[in-house]
């Protein structure tokens, strides 16, 4: 890999302009929005973590890589290895965005870093966002994005048991029919959500792939339940991959517990071990 080209992108920029639109918040609704709930309509406030449906990867079907991504090298640095993951993320609430109204986002690249860790070369490229509703600046986030070679073999990462005394302890059910919908609510492409041979004869995946942002979505959806508001600073990582296997039933964990300043520390989890960390701030534990 070439260095110096790689780290040339730090400073890039690109600027977006997008919407939800009335009956893109319904289908959001159906897939993610709480049972007997409606969906919010034209001028209410759109759930946190929605406007990530907001601005999709429009790029032709000729212009996708391999794995279903938009190839590399255009506002994202070409990067030559062969597994990419959302692995992190950051972002502070200023203000809630609302159904119909004009987005727009201001995106930079922040970093890129290569290094080497446990499973061999690897490269971070983290990208700063600013996503802006009519009454001016919404949401500041910082996504960490990192590639990997693809293994020769799945290779798990250590597994961290699930909290001991969770204060909260909810359930969900993962299904083709939910990974398919979320994929083409956000536009994403990427094979391991929905390509079972794929996922498993070229990425080395035992199933398929819970997406990392639907994860943290459901991990904001019970922070905002458990304190009946949205939090002013939330953050998210992923430590294991959360996999859909045939025959496996789709049983997906979710546990929080509180420290002394009433800030949640939240968890996915599968098979009694951690898959998403998240934490949940709101200002008064800031």
């Amino acid at each position: 890999m070439d260095k110096l080209n790689v780290a040339g992108w730090e400073g890039r920029t690109e600027t977006q302009q997008s919407c939800i639109s009335r009956e893109q918040a319904a289908q959001i609704h159906a897939t993610l929005g709480q049972p007997h709930a409606r969906p919010p309509e034209t001028g209410e406030v759109l759930p946190p973590l929605w406007h990530w449906c907001a601005f999709a990867p429009t790029v032709p079907l000729a212009e996708l890589a391999r794995d279903g991504h938009p190839m590399l090298g255009d506002f994202l640095p070409p990067v030559r290895l062969g597994r990419r993951m959302w692995a992190s993320g950051r972002l502070r609430f200023a203000a809630p965005l609302r159904v119909g109204e004009a987005l727009k986002r201001r995106s930079s690249i922040r970093s890129v870093r290569e290094k080497m860790g446990r499973a061999g070369p690897m490269v971070l490229v983290s990208v700063g966002h600013q996503i802006f509703g009519e009454r001016g600046l919404a949401v500041e986030e910082v996504q960490d994005i990192v590639y990997l070679d693809i293994p020769e073999r799945f290779s798990p990462p250590p597994v961290r048991a699930m909290p001991d005394a969770p204060v909260l302890s909810e359930s969900r059910t993962a299904s083709e029919a939910l990974l398919f919908r979320y994929s083409a609510l956000t536009f994403n492409a990427h094979r391991i959500h929905y390509d079972l041979p794929y996922a498993q004869e070229v990425e080395q995946y035992p199933g398929l792939v819970v997406h990392g942002p639907l994860q943290a979505t459901w991990l904001m959806q019970a922070a905002c339940r458990a304190r009946s508001q949205r939090p002013t600073y939330f953050d998210f990582r992923g430590l294991h991959p959360m996999l859909l296997t045939p025959g496996d039933g789709g049983q997906i964990d979710i546990m929080a517990t509180e420290d002394d300043c009433g800030a949640l520390s939240l968890v996915t989890g599968q098979g009694g071990h951690q898959c998403m960390q998240a934490t949940a701030q709101w200002e008064n534990t800031l």
